[in-house]
């Protein structure tokens, strides 16, 4: 008897977690993939306007607090929200510097091919008006400041999926939250706010950079047991590895904008690939 209620009660469960993942996903995908159409096709704004981007990246919180609090009814106790400074500041301090290290290490792969001119990329102009080389650190800043801003996909990304699309397989788990990740950010590639000589290859090296991504944040997830390193760490990807990469390598003589992708993919990888071996 108790064995058979035991199996009804995770049935029971396994249909809850359905549901909310179903509800999660549609809300998720329903809010950004249509405030992104509106904006562009209707208002004709650039996806770059951060009154485009704001509210989209919002759209995984949004999903997550409803399921949470309607549709599920399982609260946030699991949700990742505490700061656990004290005991996880080495984890914020990974994913605080980890995407400069990462940008110093594609730079020095891309020294070490024939391709890279040096003076291709206008460093200086990221941050105009200060000596170039404090730019790296200034972008560092403006991430952490930014980290809130990042909130919006990680408390839906790391807070819910993460822990709900694979439950007991981690590994998994990351695969599969970042390639629906990847595929929720494709809007962004399909009206302009991303440009690549051959899109299909284009789409596949930002769908592997943010399942690596996913991976990265995952491990900081688990070991911090909080959502805000991983919130550092996506702030610091789109707001010093991407952009200093970019400004570095993209250039005459130097490397194309698909070129500097999958160097950043590559060194991406290495690290995702460690983390995932050993986690």
């Amino acid at each position: 008897m108790t064995t058979m209620i035991d199996a009804q009660a995770a049935d029971l469960s396994d249909r809850l977690r359905r549901r909310g993942l179903a509800a999660f996903l549609l809300i998720s995908f329903g809010v950004a993939w249509g405030w992104e159409a509106v904006a562009h096709l209707v208002l004709g704004w650039s996806l770059v306007n951060p009154l485009v981007q704001l509210p989209a990246g919002f759209a995984p919180a949004i999903a997550a607090l409803v399921v949470r609090r309607w549709v599920t009814r399982e609260g946030f106790a699991d949700a990742g929200q505490r700061l656990r400074l004290r005991a996880a500041w080495r984890y914020y301090l990974v994913a605080w510097l980890g995407p400069l290290g990462v940008a110093a290490a594609v730079v020095g792969v891309a020294a070490a091919t024939a391709r890279w001119n040096p003076s291709a990329g206008p460093v200086a102009d990221l941050v105009p008006g200060v000596p170039v080389w404090t730019v790296p650190l200034l972008l560092c800043v403006l991430a952490l400041l930014a980290t809130v801003a990042f909130w919006g996909e990680e408390f839906g990304w790391t807070g819910y999926l993460l822990l709900r699309v694979c439950p007991g397989r981690p590994r998994r788990a990351a695969l599969v939250a970042g390639l629906i990740a990847a595929v929720w950010h494709y809007p962004l590639a399909l009206l302009g706010y991303a440009e690549y000589r051959h899109l299909a290859i284009g789409l596949i090296g930002w769908t592997v950079w943010i399942v690596c991504q996913e991976i990265i944040l995952a491990w900081l997830r688990a070991r911090s047991r909080s959502i805000w390193p991983a919130c550092l760490a996506h702030a610091g990807n789109n707001l010093v590895l991407a952009p200093l990469t970019t400004a570095m390598l993209l250039g005459p003589g130097g490397f194309g904008a698909d070129g500097v992708q999958w160097l950043v993919v590559l060194v991406l990888a290495a690290v995702a690939i460690a983390l995932f071996r050993r986690a």
